[in-house]
């Protein structure tokens, strides 16, 4: 089997540690949106939070509703700027003594900094855990056929601006069922199943599961062509969750205070943000040289936002997720460097 790592193809990338492809990307990228493949992502870093009063301290902390997450339930959660803008985001998974926040690579320790300023006398100790747990994905509809104990994912539905009294779901957001797997936890997401399992036992589990194997090329274009943001990727210093269609997953809209509230009720009740996430396609872009994240989108020569990330997708050709001001019309035609592109409406 040919492995192509990350690092041998771009040295700079955030992912590196982890399979690019296995040689054929293209057919990886099929097997995951009709089969199931396992996925290596263990470069996400991990945050480990023991202690008895975790839920309510991290409920305090984030955007996401906590108090009363139980043993085998994970969600998902933000922490924001006074500002309302998005300095973190991470998948917690709940085992019963501890809450595993894993996130994006490199944002783990900026993640670990807040949370323990934030301590004081809480009975909390969080802790690095990237040495101790690696993230496996199983992507893919037969994902969930290896795993038929765990319930499907629960995403609420983010109610509009305007909406008759009562309406409002008691938890617009997100619920993953988990359970214990090989001396980790298996956590059912959208995507599939993720694995959170001890380091040193990966390549173990890996040979157990006999599942094949799909690289990060191929589960970053199932991504893009599903319009999931990535903390880092389509977010910048100004993101709010609304912008980046972050709320349904990792936003509760019927809790108590937490910081960058404000902004976000304001634009839940009172309008739209000034960005959204779209997806473009891409015409006349090398395959081999997609445009780099943050490349200036533009219309009529004025920078009208920015490319989040490129692939090159089965079907649909180049395409990227980019973040653009809101009143840029779904007809437009727009410029990613020298390249034309249009929204996908």
């Amino acid at each position: 089997m040919t492995v192509v790592m990350v690092e041998d193809l771009d040295p700079s990338s955030a992912d590196a540690g982890v399979p690019a492809h296995f040689g054929d990307p293209m057919k990886e990228q099929r097997l995951l949106e009709t089969a199931v493949g396992l996925v290596d992502r263990s470069n996400r870093d991990v945050i480990a939070v023991p202690g008895p009063e975790r839920a309510s301290w991290l409920h305090t902390l984030t955007t996401q509703h906590l108090s009363d997450i139980s043993a085998n339930q994970g969600s998902e959660l933000l922490v924001l700027s006074p500002h309302g803008h998005v300095e973190q985001h991470a998948f917690v998974t709940e085992d019963g003594t501890t809450a595993w926040l894993d996130t994006e690579p490199g944002a783990g320790a900026g993640l670990l900094k807040y949370l323990e300023m934030m301590r004081f006398f809480t009975q909390v100790d969080p802790r690095d855990a990237t040495s101790e747990i690696a993230v496996l994905s199983l992507v893919g509809p037969a994902a969930a056929d290896l795993f038929p104990d765990l319930a499907e994912p629960r995403v609420g539905a983010v109610p509009g601006p305007k909406f008759a009294a009562g309406s409002v779901p008691p938890e617009a957001t997100a619920i993953y069922a988990v359970r214990p797997f090989e001396g980790g936890l298996a956590r059912r997401v959208p995507h599939g199943v993720d694995l959170l399992v001890p380091r040193h036992a990966k390549t173990s589990v890996i040979e157990k599961l006999g599942v094949p194997r799909a690289g990060l090329w191929a589960f970053e274009a199932i991504r893009v062509a599903a319009r999931t943001p990535r903390l880092g990727h389509e977010t910048d210093h100004k993101t709010i969750p609304a912008e980046a269609e972050l709320q349904a997953t990792a936003v509760h809209l019927d809790k108590g205070c937490y910081r960058g509230q404000e902004t976000v009720a304001r634009v839940h009740h009172l309008g739209r943000p000034p960005r959204r996430l779209v997806l473009l396609h891409l015409d006349g872009i090398a395959t081999d040289h997609p445009p780099a994240q943050g490349t200036p989108v533009e219309l009529d020569g004025r920078a009208v936002g920015f490319v989040g990330t490129a692939v090159r997708h089965h079907e649909l050709g180049m395409v990227a997720l980019a973040v653009i001001k809101r009143n840029v019309a779904d007809d437009a035609r727009l410029m990613v460097g020298e390249s034309a592109a249009a929204i996908d409406a």
